[in-house]
């Protein structure tokens, strides 16, 4: 161990592991007010965490010191591909210009009235029964829909789709990599199909996302994207951003159905959605983490560290940094600065999917509230938060139908 770890508060915490709800960002609030800096030995490599706001957002900032070489301290030797989260410089910049039109504000509006729709369709499935396990029953299926939607493809196929999520994110974070791999090779063959078919029968691809990747062109040469690469894509935003907005939702609902008051607000005044949404990404920032790796040494006001050093940064302790946000573990609607939460990362490789998931989040609270409105968890028996990347595994609620 060397002389800095020896002087540097060493963490034992393995977030990796279950809690109760919220039970880790607990565990991220007392690490931080203990000591700005820690290194944890929870990993074969170890990781330097950064736990305060401005430590983090400096760290978001300057990518060519703190590369995307790795993606997640807690597993740093990548065993799935990502793009573009992976790469960086002009590279990364190419392919976001490839993606980004997808994902824009306008593009976003666009697809509003399928995804009000489609929203408005599961909630009245699920209404008449007086009851749902709401993350199994509701908060998958409906940004998984969405999603196929706007990648252009028959929401119908989310009847396969949903399960082999469901196996990919339940075996990446309990350990199965089996569980995991052979259901990545579903989505994987799943979407080698629609590539083929886009080549052979392009649709429009400015609103065809697929029919865009295969006829992407980047760079000086204007190359196109090989078959891999546009396949790693498309599972990449599998992976970025249904397992996600299904975290967030159930989130949301665990705090609105013990806050008859925060509840009643948004029931009386859906004009509030949008402020509710950005203070619910504050609070429950459920990517609590950034892995990054050093390219250089570099001092960082103390803390020394070393080209090829994993650094956490620590985007579930910045966002309840007491620093930063006044009272942070209170939902406060109307917050002074709550847009500068770190709950979509920031600088360049800031969530792509940012202006979607605001918009699928706003419009499950509206459209919920105004048919159900009161809600009740349904269950004594303990309910399960999953480490590495927040979710609640299970949301058992009851209302009266």
């Amino acid at each position: 161990m060397s002389e800095q770890i020896q002087q540097c508060p060493v963490s034992h915490t393995d977030y990796r592991s279950t809690t109760a709800p919220a039970g880790h960002y607990d565990l991220l609030d007392r690490e931080r007010e203990a000591s700005r800096y820690h290194f944890s030995d929870t990993t074969e490599r170890g990781f330097w965490m950064l736990t305060r706001y401005d430590d983090v957002l400096k760290g978001f900032q300057n990518p060519d010191t703190f590369t995307n070489d790795v993606t997640s301290a807690l597993n740093p030797e990548r065993g799935i591909d990502l793009l573009p989260q992976q790469l960086g410089g002009e590279e990364h910049a190419r392919l976001r210009r490839v993606v980004n039109p997808y994902f824009s504000p306008a593009a976003v509006r666009r697809m509003e009235p399928f995804a009000t729709a489609r929203c408005v369709e599961l909630i009245e499935e699920l209404r008449p029964l007086g009851r749902c396990d709401f993350v199994a029953e509701f908060a998958i299926r409906y940004p998984t829909d969405v999603f196929l939607d706007l990648l252009g493809l028959p929401t119908s196929d989310g009847a396969f789709f949903v399960p082999w999520v469901e196996d990919v994110f339940g075996g990446i974070f309990t350990g199965d990599a089996e569980r995991a791999r052979s259901a990545s090779a579903n989505i994987t063959d799943y979407f080698d199909a629609r590539v083929r078919e886009r080549r052979r029968n392009p649709l429009d691809p400015a609103v065809d996302l697929v029919s865009r990747l295969v006829q992407a062109r980047r760079g000086a040469d204007e190359e196109p994207l090989t078959h891999d690469e546009i396949l790693t894509v498309c599972l990449t935003l599998t992976m970025a951003g249904l397992d996600t907005t299904r975290s967030a939702l159930g989130y949301m609902f665990w705090h609105l159905a013990r806050h008859d008051d925060d509840r009643a607000t948004l029931i009386g005044d859906p004009d509030a959605v949008p402020a509710a949404v950005e203070e619910f990404i504050r609070l429950y920032p459920l990517v609590i983490q950034a892995g990054r790796e050093v390219s250089r040494p570099v001092e960082l006001d103390g803390l020394r560290l070393d080209a090829g050093e994993v650094v956490w940064l620590g985007i579930g302790s910045a966002n309840r940094d007491p620093r930063k946000f006044p009272e942070p573990g209170t939902f406060r609607l109307g917050r002074k600065g709550v847009n500068q939460h770190l709950g979509f990362g920031a600088g360049p490789h800031r969530c792509l999917g940012m202006h979607l998931a605001r918009v699928e989040l706003a419009i499950v609270l509206r459209e919920w509230h105004r048919r159900i409105p009161h809600y009740r968890i349904a269950s004594d028996a303990p309910l399960v938060e999953r480490g590495s990347q927040l979710t609640l595994m299970s949301l058992p609620l009851e209302w009266d139908a």
